[in-house]
């Protein structure tokens, strides 16, 4: 696919690479992100980074600052734990104003213009017998991914983590009685918009498929602006269901719509990044291109205020 807007920003059309060129260029900014991500406790250095993906430091600094719209040391230091402290304890009257408005109003819950449709109670009973899922693998700023849709929207995102295989029985868990076609040319737009830079040119569709509490939970997760983070009880008490922690964090754990509901913004209440499902390295790498990307409008300093 040779239109995918990645990490943050894309030169213009007719300055982007050939396909075969970008997919390689992509591989090595990505596996940048992996390594900064995962050992961001012992702070590397430049260096340290270009020789893991095999590149210059000058040319990693040129070419990750262009995809990613930022460069290795920035998005570095978004990743440290005070960073994520600090988040946590500031982001909770900025989420009350997103809580309340509801973002962009019924039916528009997320900066990616996203609306949403559930599965009928009984299709979630019949795992998916009579419907039709479409799939495919593709590129993502976070590695390569595996897209899952039907004509009623988006309804999956894996991250491959051991091997496509295992991607893909994640994703056919429960819905086994319904048809699965790959089809790598009907998943691209949805690929294409999931990872957008800002809002798609044409609205996202999401079918989530769960229970009706796990879709009100995804809801809530939907309402979590790109640089907030929240910890488990306080999204247990946002959707009227104090004290439900615990079935809070199983019906986040249970997403299988990575990235685009945002379940890393969930984070432990004392700033650790952990439990997720797709290695916690990858989603302090979201975490940290988010908390970069929000000094932009605004909610970085409205986050840090204290």
């Amino acid at each position: 696919m040779t239109n995918l807007r990645t990490i943050d920003h894309m030169p213009d059309r007719a300055q982007r690479p050939k396909a075969s060129t970008q997919a390689r260029l992509y591989e090595r900014i990505a596996a940048a992100i992996g390594y900064i991500a995962a050992n961001r406790t012992e702070q590397p250095e430049l260096d340290d980074i270009a020789r893991h993906v095999g590149m210059s430091p000058h040319h990693l600094q040129r070419t990750f600052s262009d995809w990613a719209g930022i460069s290795p040391k920035k998005f570095l230091k978004a990743l440290t734990l005070e960073d994520a402290k600090s988040r946590l304890r500031s982001s909770a009257s900025v989420l009350d104003t997103a809580f309340d408005a509801g973002l962009s109003g019924p039916g528009r819950l997320h900066d990616l213009f996203v609306s949403i449709d559930a599965v009928t109670p009984g299709e979630f009973k019949s795992r998916g017998d009579g419907m039709t899922f479409r799939y495919g693998f593709h590129p993502s700023p976070f590695g390569e991914c595996l897209i899952v849709a039907s004509e009623r929207g988006l309804t999956g995102i894996s991250f491959i983590v051991a091997n496509r295989d295992d991607a893909l029985a994640e994703q056919k868990a429960g819905w086994e009685r319904a048809t699965w076609v790959h089809d790598d040319v009907f998943t691209a737009s949805f690929a294409e918009r999931a990872f957008a830079d800002g809002k798609p040119e044409t609205q996202l569709r999401l079918l989530m498929r769960g229970s009706p509490f796990r879709v009100k939970v995804w809801e809530g997760l939907l309402r979590i602006p790109e640089g907030g983070v929240m910890s488990y009880g306080d999204l247990a008490e946002r959707i009227g269901s104090p004290g439900a922690a615990r079935a809070v964090a199983g019906a986040v754990a249970g997403n299988l719509i990575g990235y685009v509901i945002p379940c890393h913004r969930v984070i432990r209440d004392n700033g650790m990044i952990t439990g997720y499902r797709w290695t916690p390295a990858r989603k302090a790498a979201m975490l940290g291109l988010e908390a970069v990307r929000s000094s932009e409008t605004g909610l970085e300093s409205a986050v840090h205020t204290p």
